[in-house]
């Protein structure tokens, strides 16, 4: 969707500002909320992409002005409300006051680092060939969905070059609103830059994106 989170290409946000060596958690309410993100995860009520558009659906004025980790806590709350894992009042305060909700999975204090060294993937296995071998000429689709994709929008209309294939892994426009998995080939496309923004960049420059197959038309 064209939400706030897709900020690529924009102008009028200001420079890029590095933190010179920032920390992984400037906090310890950060860590806490990496935690619960991960263990309320783990319970199968739903996955990275239906997290994934949990955030990118925050209000825009609340999405630009928070934090990352302010951004991931209003995520996991709006997700918690919608599913009735809890209200906002207990979320409020800290008070579960209805019956708590079963779940599928819990994740244990002795299985985190051999759940995290696991990871999610995502890659499943090929039902045929990639429709573009590497060298290909693609067009990105000019769409705008209204729910979630991971097209991003300064590449939409723009013509690339297919740098290489990722194999085929779960598309997320589906996974994110319980359609399905739905695997499909996952390209690297490299775009000029100068195609996606014109004389005004370095006329050497090149963008690589990652897009699936879906995304695409022949150039």
């Amino acid at each position: 969707m064209n939400g706030a989170q897709d900020l690529g290409g924009m102008h009028g946000f200001g420079p890029i500002d590095p933190e010179p060596d920032e920390p992984v958690f400037h906090g310890d309410w950060e860590k806490g909320v990496f935690a619960l993100t991960l263990a309320v995860s783990f319970t199968g009520q739903w996955n990275i992409d239906m997290s994934r558009h949990a955030r990118e659906t925050l209000d825009p004025a609340e999405y630009l002005s928070s934090s990352y980790y302010q951004i991931w806590l209003a995520g996991l709350q709006k997700l918690l409300a919608q599913l009735d894992l809890a209200t906002r009042e207990e979320m409020a305060s800290g008070t579960m006051t209805e019956a708590p909700v079963k779940v599928q999975r819990i994740l244990s204090a002795k299985d985190v680092a051999k759940t995290l060294g696991r990871g999610g993937p995502t890659e499943r296995e090929a039902g045929a060939e990639p429709k573009y071998p590497v060298g290909s000429a693609v067009r990105a689709r000019n769409i705008h969905p209204p729910r979630h994709t991971r097209l991003p929008r300064y590449v939409r209309g723009h013509t690339g070059i297919i740098a290489g294939t990722h194999g085929v892994h779960v598309f997320p426009d589906t996974n994110a609103h319980g359609q399905g998995e739905q695997p499909q080939w996952l390209y690297s496309v490299r775009f000029a830059a100068t195609e996606l923004w014109g004389d005004d960049s370095p006329g050497t420059d090149d963008v690589y994106v990652d897009l699936w197959e879906s995304y695409l038309d022949p150039a």
